[in-house]
C-alpha cells in the first residue's frame, strides 16, 4: 500500500510545521505538527512506511529581511527585485526559505519521491481558497469545513484544528493526485533540485477515493 505525505513546512522553528498522511483509501491515518527540523528528520527516519510514501512539501516564505514593514509585503511578490536602485543586500528579496532543502534532496537520493508545492497556488487550483485573510481563524475554519464536508475527510473534528495541519492535508491530496493521475499535474518551477508541482485542473473528488 502506498502512503501520501503532505508537509506544510514553516519558515522557522518558532512556527509549527504540519504533517498529514493519507492511505490508498483516502483515510487520514496520521496528523501531527512539529517545530524543529530535527524533529521532522527524526519522524521520517522512524516512519516504517517511508519507502512506500510519496511526499509533497510546501515552500515556506523566507521571513529574513533587513527591517521595515514594507519589506514584509514586498518580499513575497518581489515588487522591487529588478530595480537596480534597490540592491539585493543580504539576499532579502529571496522569496522562499531553503529550510530543510538539503534533507529532502537526500530523501530523493534514497528513492523516496519528494516534490515541493506552493501552498497558496495549490489552494487556488483546488478551489480551497477563501474570501478571508489568509491564516486567520475564519480562513482556518473555512478550510477545515470544506475539507470535511466537500472533500470527504469525515474524520476531521468539528473543533478548530491548527492551520498547519490543514495545509498539510492539501499537500497529501496533491501527492496522491500526482501518483494516481500524473496527466493532471504540471511542473511550475524547480527549487533546489526538486520539482514544484500543481494540478492542471481540480481533480474529481470521487477519484480521490479510488
Amino acid at each position: 500500500m502506498n502512503y501520501y505525505v503532505g508537509l506544510s513546512l514553516s519558515s522557522g522553528s518558532t512556527l509549527d510545521t504540519g504533517l498529514a498522511v493519507l492511505d490508498e483509501d483516502n483515510n487520514l491515518i496520521l496528523i501531527d505538527k512539529f517545530y524543529k527540523m530535527n524533529d521532522i528528520i527524526h519522524f521520517f527516519e522512524n516512519f516504517s512506511s517511508l519507502k512506500q510514501s510519496k511526499m509533497c512539501v510546501s515552500l515556506p516564505w523566507d521571513k529574513t529581511m533587513l527591517n521595515g514593514k514594507w519589506r514584509v509585503l514586498s518580499k513575497p511578490y518581489q515588487m522591487v527585485a529588478t530595480n537596480p536602485m534597490m540592491p539585493n543586500q543580504d539576499n532579502w528579496t529571496q522569496r522562499y526559505s531553503t529550510r530543510g532543502a538539503e534533507y529532502f534532496k537526500t530523501l530523493t537520493e534514497q528513492g523516496i519521491e519528494v516534490n515541493r508545492f506552493e501552498l497558496y497556488i495549490t489552494r487556488q487550483s483546488l478551489h480551497l481558497n477563501s474570501c478571508y485573510r489568509e491564516r486567520t481563524p475564519a480562513d482556518c475554519k473555512f478550510l477545515q469545513q470544506i475539507l470535511r464536508y466537500e472533500w470527504g475527510f469525515d474524520e476531521l473534528p468539528v473543533n478548530m484544528m491548527p492551520m498547519s495541519q490543514l495545509e498539510a492535508i492539501i499537500g497529501a491530496i496533491l501527492a496522491k493526485e500526482n501518483s494516481k493521475n500524473p496527466s493532471n499535474i504540471k511542473v511550475i518551477s524547480n527549487f533546489r533540485g526538486l520539482n514544484v508541482i500543481d494540478v492542471i485542473k481540480t481533480p474529481i473528488r470521487e477519484n480521490l477515493l479510488v
